[in-house]
């Protein structure tokens, strides 16, 4: 049995460390994020009109279409009613979905938002004004703006204006309620945001198991170097709903899914369950969780690891083989590792493995690593960006008996390296595990 390896850096029992001070401290687990609208308040999205923050949301007790407002992104937010007082006469009785608010360029604010169509007998796609972030929203003509029962009926609308100020719909056709493909689509729309443009295209599709048929609540980013598509998989309706993210060099595509979602229940160590409905408003991500029977809105700090996201609380895996290694080497093949691989034969003094990791913000996070050791207890050295050195502590466990021990770590914002060197015995390094 090899007894050591090398490290990866992957985007998309327990150790003390304080980088810069050095002293050892108890363990503390990863900054969950905070519930800043604890009651029912799903698929929120979030604004800012001045120095005001709003929020709307799927129907709930407190209207059609909830609105709140708040000074600041993490509150206290208050939730101020129905934006949506006078439902559009092509709608029946029931929920209206997942609004979407952005203001054009004439001043008036435009909401898309979903409601059930009594022609179609399906969910569909309406848009409505207002002047004021806070309403009343009017809504806008005598029939939907998407609606087509052959797809399932569409749903998840979503806006996105690009660097030349092309505005764009984004939506999802409801294809998992009627046993067919469910897409992501792109509309291309004149200013006014109702009038369509050329065709649409798809951007993605139901294609993975853990989507369980389902992919919907499409948010578009443009980043320097590529577009982040955000979306939810998974059945809304439990802790399996997750957030996932696909990229594309062209706002057209073609997009690539993360090899990992970006928000689970487990990602969050359960803080949050079924993560979904995401929004993005600058350097920080909106979306619910379940709390009993209703879902609550949490707030989470947001970076960009190479134009790829990163979310504070959410863990994030680093691949250790893919990291930089000395006097050690990568092994393949291993039985039960992460990607087959992991860092062996860090046997020697001068045996480590640099792994870069990213933090949205400066501040307390958990490193969790995944390790094997099974001739005796082991031991590495931890540094974080070249300072404060702890011990990190495998319990022997067994050769490819991949087991996470916790080491908390104070980081800067941005890329950090932490460096993980033999000290005591042998143990293989499969990845760490960032939140």
């Amino acid at each position: 049995m090899s007894l050591s390896g090398r490290l990866i850096l992957v985007l998309p029992l327990v150790a003390t460390f304080a980088a810069g001070g050095g002293e050892a401290r108890a363990a503390v687990a990863a900054v969950a994020p905070p519930a800043v609208i604890e009651a029912d308040f799903p698929d929120p999205d979030v604004i800012q009109a001045g120095s005001t923050f709003y929020a709307y949301s799927t129907s709930s007790r407190a209207g059609r279409i909830q609105v709140a407002d708040a000074p600041s992104p993490t509150g206290p937010w208050t939730v101020r009613g129905d934006a949506l007082p006078g439902k559009p006469s092509w709608a029946g009785d029931g929920g209206f979905w997942a609004p979407d608010v952005t203001r054009r360029a004439d001043g008036q604010y435009l909401m898309y938002f979903t409601g059930p169509s009594t022609a179609t007998g399906r969910m569909c796609i309406g848009a409505a004004l207002s002047p004021t972030p806070l309403g009343p929203f009017r809504p806008i003509g005598d029939s939907p703006l998407v609606c087509d029962p052959a797809e399932g009926g569409d749903i998840d609308p979503s806006s996105f204006v690009d660097a030349d100020g092309t505005r764009y719909l984004l939506y999802k056709n409801d294809g998992n309620a009627v046993g067919k493909p469910t897409v992501i689509w792109l509309q291309q729309v004149q200013a006014d945001g109702v009038t369509f443009t050329g065709p649409r295209r798809e951007l993605i599709r139901n294609d993975r198991p853990e989507e369980a048929g389902v992919i919907e609540a499409p948010v578009l980013v443009k980043r320097p170097s590529q577009y982040v598509l955000f979306y939810s998989g998974g059945s809304y309706t439990g802790n399996s709903y997750f957030t996932g993210y696909a990229t594309a060099p062209s706002l057209t595509g073609p997009y690539t899914k993360a090899y990992r979602p970006l928000m689970t229940t487990g990602t969050f160590d359960g803080a949050v369950q079924g993560p979904g409905g995401t929004d993005v408003l600058g350097d920080r991500v909106f979306f619910h969780g379940w709390v009993g029977d209703a879902r609550w809105m949490y707030t989470a700090d947001l970076g960009w690891a190479n134009d790829y996201p990163v979310v504070r609380g959410s863990r994030v895996r680093y691949e250790a083989e893919r990291g930089t290694v000395n006097h050690a080497e990568v092994r393949t093949g291993a039985a039960g590792a992460s990607q087959g691989a992991v860092v062996a034969k860090l046997d020697h003094a001068d045996s480590w493995v640099d792994i870069k990791v990213f933090a949205p913000v400066a501040g307390d996070y958990t490193a969790n690593v995944a390790y094997a050791a099974g001739y005796g207890d082991a031991q590495h050295a931890l540094t974080v960006n070249g300072a404060a050195r702890a011990t990190v502590d495998y319990p022997d466990r067994g050769w490819d008996n991949w087991t996470q021990v916790k080491a908390t770590v104070t980081l800067v914002a941005g890329w950090n390296t932490l460096r993980l060197q033999h000290l005591t015995r042998w143990a293989e390094l499969d990845y760490v595990e960032l939140a």
